[in-house]
């Protein structure tokens, strides 16, 4: 039995669901049984407008909405999906794969996203100063920007979208969202659950489809803003499209993480943390360790405190209590990551450990073990790729001087972690790292909403980023009034 009430995917127009009249894009299957669960639309360009017309007809009197009035409805959401917890998680298992302690935290870290926004009274606020000339004043005042577009993946279907609607539309924006085809229910659930907030028609919207759908939202003329997480490739697309039809872009790209391991690390908790960051979601997230450096005398150890770790993990269906592992998303993927584990053999690296052969209820799931491949040559290209699955390169490096020098040399910069009991080592480490994200004795360096979600080099693109004041920036325009009210004229000012 599924918690999915209907195989027929609709979009959210102006208020209203309505069904997609495009093409069928493609099939969806429980990634952990292969029960069908429906198709996803194509999307089309005629759908994508319609949903942005109603947008920016809902923004006239949306952006007239006082911010304390706004935030009154976030609120309610909160509430809301504190309430509906245990369904969505349930719900993110089905149609995603991770087990429903994963779909739990990833809900309760979007919930804080929606605590954050709902301070936008005060994170809103302009500033001013009064004679900056004799009788004259300057005000800075914040104001929204229209349209916003929010383009995200299937890995954290609830969570990511809460990384900047809530922040889109109390800062008086409205959205239309485009969830990742892979993983349509939970993001219609959710639109479900913010009517329900009394939130006013056309505020938000929900359009589904494929690239047809993305590339109408990247050249319609009505859309100021698009926000974007996936990988690195579909990042630079979007940023580039985007930025060309004179949109305001910022866009999450993908990650080749390290993680560095001291001599001095605590063996057996680092261990854990290590195996927790590269196999939880099945190695499926954007902070996932796909890397670790062994520095020094570490490399005696870790080998095979990690190998006994990946071995000992149980891999099932997430909505089994007993599972520690889920599938990836699909066949298709799974294919993907047992090839790479088999290029990553055939480059020189030993498997300790190989998932490959994992089979759960006879084999109908997209699952892959827990992997972990000793000694990958610093030439293959594995050490360059994103597998996005659960598989850990253990490399050696002499020194921490040397770790560092690894890090640099990847073309991404989404996180770094280092374990140590060492203040001065992982100071030194921090301050040269060359991530923007960076974990100490940290194995997801994963920021609260609060602080930005950093990311450099070829895992991000664009200025600001997501969360906290990121956020305000980046979904606001200031605007300075200069204004002089003279009890005599003068031209100076």
């Amino acid at each position: 039995m599924t918690a999915i009430a209907s195989p027929v995917i609709h979009n959210l127009v102006g208020g209203k669901w309505v069904t997609s009249t495009s093409l069928a894009g493609i099939e969806l299957l429980n990634p952990a049984t292969g029960e069908p669960l429906g198709y996803s639309p194509a999307g089309s360009a005629a759908e994508v407008d319609a949903a942005v017309l109603a947008a920016h007809t809902a923004f006239a009197s949306w952006r007239s909405v006082p911010a304390v009035d706004r935030v009154q409805y976030l609120f309610k959401l909160k509430a809301l999906l504190e309430q509906h917890l245990d369904e969505l998680a349930s719900l993110i298992t089905i149609e995603n794969g991770k087990t429903l302690a994963e779909s739990k935290a990833e809900l309760r870290r979007g919930i804080e996203n929606v605590e954050v926004a709902c301070g936008i009274p005060v994170l809103m606020q302009g500033y001013s100063l009064e004679d900056v000339a004799p009788g004259i004043d300057e005000i800075m005042v914040r104001q929204p920007l229209g349209v916003c577009a929010v383009i995200t993946p299937f890995n954290f279907p609830l969570m990511i979208p809460l990384w900047f609607l809530p922040y889109a539309i109390a800062t008086g924006n409205t959205v239309v969202l485009k969830p990742s085809d892979r993983v349509p229910f939970s993001a219609a659930r959710r639109l479900e659950l913010i009517q329900e907030t009394g939130l006013p028609d056309g505020v938000v919207n929900l359009v589904n489809g494929g690239k047809a759908a993305v590339d109408a939202l990247l050249d319609h003329p009505l859309v100021r803003a698009v926000s974007f997480v996936g990988s690195t490739p579909v990042a630079r697309h979007v940023y580039a499209r985007g930025s060309a039809s004179g949109k305001r872009v910022q866009c999450q790209g993908g990650a080749k993480n390290h993680v560095v391991v001291l001599p001095d690390a605590d063996q057996e908790t680092t261990t854990k943390i290590i195996a927790d960051s590269a196999f939880g979601c099945a190695g499926q997230r954007c902070l996932a360790v796909s890397v670790t450096v062994t520095v020094g005398e570490a490399k005696d150890w870790f080998r095979d405190s990690i190998a006994a770790a990946a071995s000992s993990l149980k891999v099932g269906n997430g909505l089994d209590p007993a599972s520690q592992m889920g599938p990836v998303i699909t066949q298709a993927s799974r294919e993907r990551v047992v090839g790479l584990i088999g290029q990553g053999a055939e480059q020189g690296a030993q498997t300790i450990v190989d998932g490959r052969g994992t089979r759960v209820n006879g084999g109908a799931g997209s699952f892959v073990g827990a992997t972990v491949l000793d000694g990958l040559p610093a030439t293959s290209p594995l050490m360059e790729t994103e597998i996005f699955g659960p598989v850990l390169s253990v490399v050696h490096a002499d020194t921490v001087e040397e770790a560092v020098a690894m890090i640099e040399r990847s073309a991404y910069g989404n996180a770094s972690s280092i374990f140590t009991s060492s203040g001065a080592a992982a100071r030194k480490f921090r301050t040269s790292v060359s991530t923007g994200n960076v974990g100490i004795n940290i194995g997801v360096p994963a920021p609260m909403a609060y602080f930005p979600f950093s990311g450099w080099k070829g895992s991000f693109f664009g200025v600001m980023h997501a969360q906290g004041r990121d956020a305000i920036e980046f979904f606001t325009d200031k605007k300075v009034i200069v204004e002089r009210w003279p009890k005599e004229w003068s031209r100076k000012f």
